[in-house]
């Protein structure tokens, strides 16, 4: 017989860092989960990508076992990280922060495929370039 879900959670966790304190405490402790295994189980899988915040599907069973989905950064995370800037424009596409080159761009949409919800890497480009414009992030020919 399948186990049976029980909980969902969705998180993002700084990669190969997480600690039973909060927020993983104040989230995961409620839904009854070993919350020193599931940080073991999260720094292992992520310890390659440190730096990152890496978002993570936590699918969580009725017996307290549970089962994680590490999904690519966020796109956001990943222009502000290629354009060695802290923070988006606050006016959004009004001001210019930064300048990212095409082949950037695409290095950003190279990572993120797997999660955007397109077919083509030329689709994820697209969503990634507006993602970066509306961050006040130039994109160059």
């Amino acid at each position: 017989m399948a186990k049976q879900i029980t909980k969902e959670i969705s998180l993002q966790l700084p990669a190969g860092k997480a600690t039973p304190a909060p927020p993983v405490g104040t989230v995961l402790g409620p839904a009854g989960i070993n919350l020193q295994e599931f940080c073991t189980k999260y720094n292992d899988a992520t310890k390659d990508k440190i730096g990152d915040i890496l978002p993570v599907k936590i699918t969580i069973y009725d017996d307290r076992s549970f089962d994680l989905v590490i999904k690519t950064p966020p796109t956001a995370f990943l222009v502000t990280k290629f354009a060695k800037i802290k923070s988006g424009s606050k006016n959004g596409s009004k001001d210019t922060v930064a300048t990212l080159t095409k082949e950037q761009i695409k290095e950003i949409a190279e990572i993120k495929f797997p999660d955007l919800n397109c077919y083509t890497i030329e689709d994820a480009i697209k969503i990634v370039t507006g993602t970066a414009v509306n961050m006040g992030v130039k994109v160059e020919n």
